[in-house]
């Protein structure tokens, strides 16, 4: 029974140690893993072009500078093209990054618009004033009063009405009394009508109806007003006088329009596909489920340089009058459009200079492509150029990973050729405080990108190529500063920072960390 026992406490200790040195073996395994790889440098979590060779603070926002172990970056392993950024499945899913394939497609498109209703020119009354005068009488037909063709609009007076009524008078009596002394069917009785008709029109064009001079000829008796009356069944758009009012000639008074036949324009853009004459098109009413029908007309659409859109004219018959003038409406059809390479057009990002679109080279690989747009239709863009038929492109996202791309393109080196250092000066880098030469410097203390690496003169911090950084020359030699806060400090006592000082004092290992007061 002892022996039992014995073994059994002796299989539980063996359990128990088991399970204890798994507990304790877990977590130091991963930190003798990280530990067992070598930290090639420390980079600043907000502004990662800042590396360093030891651990600090990050002189800039204050945070620990974080590691950097060899074998983490993705980059270098994916060959990325310039512009190019790798990211993992996590850092995807945090800046929402969905992507797309790009396809061909072809056929019919809904267009969907907007309408503005118009009166059909051709069906439009512009009533002019004809002579001099005043306004002696309005009648009742304002704005959007239904008229009737003939109807009175207002009475005018002018002295050139009465003289082109006893013109017409005379004329009539002259008529008369050669009609009693010409034969029936005489050739001179064809050449008094047509004279008779050319006085009629006189009166006509200035405004006067046939009801008033039939009295005018049956009464024989001259009045100095005249009748303005409809020249057609219509509504009244505009009324431009009052009683009493004085008018010129070729003022407008009245202006009269047929509304049982419409125009509407709508604004397209010429990419959107083909506009045939006769093609049918719905046209929905603002505040109102019922659709009215209407046709492309003949007409070519015109461009409208203030919306810059082309400007297509709609005709649709008006029962009811439920188009009104100025009116806005939503359009919708169908159109052809050409075969082509369709993106969404939320994946394109238009700088005004040149479009880009993101392709996914590889498992997340983005890479920037610049393209060419030949069309719009509705939500899509057509692709002339840039891309190919199934790469998958980035619809959502893209402009954080412009970005990101921005930024990490910034923070890298120029591979062009840099400028010569100052002659003056040794090289940057080497163990003094060493100016540089700003790669396009326009004025001295402007903040702008260095072409070669350097060393604060101030607070010892390393500045990399490519970095921004502050640029002060004095006596002849270029100083690039960090900061505007060491730029200030140099600018107060330049001969403590100036180089002469510097070749004294060599750099150590520990004033080559950053640092600032």
């Amino acid at each position: 029974m002892k022996r039992v026992l014995l073994v059994a406490a002796g299989v539980a200790a063996v359990l128990f140690l088991g399970f204890a040195v798994g507990r304790w073996a877990g977590p130091h395994k991963e930190e003798s893993r990280t530990a067992s790889r070598r930290i090639l440098y420390y980079v600043d979590p907000m502004h990662p072009a800042y590396r360093s060779n030891k651990p600090g603070i990050a002189p800039d926002c204050g945070m620990a500078l974080e590691p950097v172990y060899e074998g983490d970056s993705a980059a270098p392993a994916l060959n990325l093209q310039p512009g190019a950024v790798a990211l993992s499945p996590e850092r995807q899913q945090l800046i929402g990054i969905r992507v797309a394939t790009a396809t061909r497609s072809a056929g019919t498109r809904m267009v969907r618009t907007t309408g503005r209703v118009v009166p059909d020119d051709n069906r439009l009354f512009k009533l002019l004033a004809g002579f001099d005068g005043w306004v002696d009488s309005l009648y009742d037909n304002p704005p959007g009063t239904m008229v009737k063709k003939g109807q009175p609009l207002a009475k005018l007076f002018s002295p050139e009405i009465r003289q082109a009524e006893t013109n017409y008078l005379g004329f009539i009596n002259g008529v008369e009394r050669l009609r009693s002394g010409l034969a029936q069917g005489d050739t001179n009785m064809k050449s008094i009508d047509d004279t008779a008709r050319i006085n009629e029109e006189q009166l006509r064009l200035l405004g006067m109806g046939e009801e008033q001079m039939k009295q005018l000829a049956k009464s024989h008796r001259p009045v100095s007003t005249l009748d303005l009356v409809a020249p057609a069944d219509g509504i009244v758009l505009l009324r431009n006088v009052s009683p009493s009012q004085r008018y010129e000639k070729g003022a407008e008074l009245f202006r009269i329009a047929d509304l049982s036949k419409v125009w509407i324009v709508a604004d397209v853009h010429g990419d959107e596909g083909e506009f045939r004459q006769g093609t049918r098109v719905k046209v929905s009413l603002p505040g109102n489920a019922k659709k009215v029908e209407a046709t492309v007309s003949s007409a070519m659409p015109l461009f409208d340089e203030a919306a810059r859109t082309l400007k297509l004219r709609l005709e649709a018959n008006n029962p009811g009058f439920q188009l009104r003038p100025d009116m806005f409406v939503e359009v919708e059809f169908e159109t052809r459009v050409p075969a082509g390479l369709s993106i969404p057009a939320e994946a394109v990002l238009d700088s005004g200079l040149r479009k880009i679109v993101y392709v996914e080279t590889s498992q997340g690989a983005f890479e920037p492509r610049q393209v060419e747009i030949s069309g719009t239709v509705g939500d899509r863009v057509t692709i002339a150029s840039g891309i190919a038929e199934g790469d998958r492109i980035v619809v959502s996202g893209n402009f954080l990973l412009d970005s990101e791309s921005r930024m990490r393109s910034a923070s890298q080196p120029s591979s062009a050729a840099k400028p010569a250092m100052d002659p003056v000066m040794p090289h940057a880098g080497a163990s003094s405080m060493t100016p540089v030469q700003p790669a396009a410097m326009q004025s001295k203390d402007r903040k702008t990108a260095l072409a070669v690496d350097a060393i604060d003169p101030v607070c010892g911090m390393p500045l990399k190529a490519g970095e921004q950084a502050f640029v002060h020359i004095y006596k002849g030699k270029t100083f690039a500063l960090c900061s505007d806060a060491c730029l200030k400090k140099f600018l107060a006592d330049p001969g403590k920072y100036a180089v002469e000082k510097a070749a004294n004092s060599p750099m150590t290992e520990d004033r080559a960390a950053p640092h600032h007061d």
